[in-house]
């Protein structure tokens, strides 16, 4: 009787577990709040430091494209400019990004410090952290290394030419303000956001916006001495080191998985994580596009392949896919990509055309592939639309372009941009700083 009774509890707890399971196949399962709390907050926190380590990339880059008796200027304003974004994004960039009320309004005393401002005159405002969602300060950690790309971006294409602290004072005002208020606009909740602009990681926002800011400076700081002959040829100026040109880019290209995945924004369910694995694989393609299309078109224009092209095309395609990585099959990632680096192809020497001397190639690769990124975004996520993205890119085009012209053009007034004729001869390294990389080795 006993044992009868006790098969009869076993089948049934069985029946009650099978049941409970496929229950749970059907019901979506519940996270406790802590765990989302976490899981988010780690994303932000893991992606940020990967976005950090594109800080190396980019310096690791622009060290190897530049000639060797500007490479300690190069690493010194990298150094400098992070430095300077980490503060003032801080103190003024973050709060204007992030508004806790309307931005005109309430944007100058809100974000990390404007709660303990509005806390100490007696205001209560809505908890720094929202819980159940991610701790505040991983969301600034991660939104501030955006921000600090956004100036290493105008940092290669303006090097060998432009003095150091005019540059580090730009660079203050493109990130405590230009970037952030063009930012809040999408990401902030803003007027684009509004209209139903796409932007999931930023080719617009952060890479378009490096690129006009680059290409505004290029134009009013012109050309390297020796860049363009009388008779109109371009004169190819090698760089240093490609072997640290190419550990940049795939550093670059590490960093670009928590720069895409991190803006999935949530890791707090499956679906969540299921989405940022897609997002790492069509980011992973994307890259991958753009270095064969422009290895396999170089090959076809020059008899032989480009190096610095084949690096410029992973970015681009990099850039490309920035817009949205999550919605695209990976067929499309690879295509979406291989457009951005045919792009870099075609364009660099149009720039040259127009003398435009851009010495890594970051406008190519950030401006015009973050346009075409963003305008191909409709073509995988039905909830976008060409108008409003084309309507969106022109809108920040054109605050850019207009802030950081007029910003370039008072520091070329009063300060002056460029060193002087026997400097940039020299190199920066010993005009600017009285120091080399390669004090061993004759100048470049």
């Amino acid at each position: 009787m006993k044992k009868s009774f006790f098969k009869i509890i076993g089948v049934s707890t069985l029946l009650a577990t099978v049941a409970s399971q496929s229950f749970a196949q059907d019901a979506p399962a519940l996270v406790p709040t802590d765990s989302v709390f976490i899981l988010n907050s780690l994303l932000f926190l893991v992606g940020g430091f990967l976005v950090f380590w594109m800080a190396a990339g980019f310096t690791m880059l622009e060290a190897g494209l530049v000639r060797s008796k500007n490479v300690t200027t190069q690493l010194t304003k990298n150094m400098g400019l992070f430095s300077l974004a980490a503060v003032f994004y801080y103190l003024i960039g973050y709060n204007v990004m992030y508004p806790l009320g309307t931005w005109m309004y309430d944007g100058v005393i809100s974000g990390i410090w404007g709660v303990a401002i509005l806390e100490a005159v007696g205001v209560t405002a809505d908890g720094a952290d929202d819980y159940g969602y991610a701790a505040t300060g991983s969301d600034f950690f991660f939104q501030l290394m955006f921000c600090a790309a956004t100036a290493s971006i105008v940092s290669g294409a303006l090097a060998e030419r432009i003095k150091l602290w005019p540059f580090l004072i730009f660079t203050i005002i493109l990130t405590a303000l230009i970037y952030p208020i063009q930012a809040s606009w999408k990401w902030g909740g803003g007027f684009l956001d509004g209209m139903g602009f796409l932007d999931f990681a930023g080719s617009t926002v952060v890479h378009s916006v490096g690129g006009w800011a680059a290409l505004t400076g290029a134009i009013i700081l012109g050309p390297r001495i020796g860049k363009y002959a009388k008779d109109g040829k371009v004169v190819p100026i090698p760089g240093s080191n490609l072997a640290i040109a190419t550990l940049g880019v795939f550093i670059l290209w590490m960093g670009w998985f928590g720069f895409n995945g991190g803006s999935q924004l949530a890791m707090g369910s499956v679906g969540d994580v299921a989405d940022i694995s897609r997002i790492f694989s069509n980011t992973n393609a994307a890259a991958a596009g753009g270095a064969i299309a422009a290895l396999l078109l170089t090959q076809f224009l020059y008899k032989k392949p480009d190096l610095t092209m084949v690096l410029n095309g992973a970015l681009a395609g990099l850039v490309s896919i920035t817009a949205e990585p999550l919605t695209p099959s990976l067929g499309a990632a690879t295509l979406i990509g291989a457009v951005g680096g045919l792009i870099v192809v075609f364009t660099v020497p149009m720039l040259d055309k127009f003398k435009i001397d851009d010495v890594v190639g970051a406008i190519p690769v950030h401006l015009f592939a973050g346009i075409w990124g963003t305008m191909v975004v409709p073509a995988t996520n039905g909830d976008a639309s060409y108008l409003t993205q084309f309507t969106s890119i022109v809108i920040v085009g054109v605050f850019v372009v207009v802030t950081t012209g007029i910003v370039w053009t008072i520091l070329k007034s009063t300060m002056g941009i460029r060193v002087g004729e026997e400097e940039e001869i020299a190199g920066l390294d010993i005009s600017e700083l009285g120091m080399e990389a390669y004090p061993e080795f004759s100048k470049g």
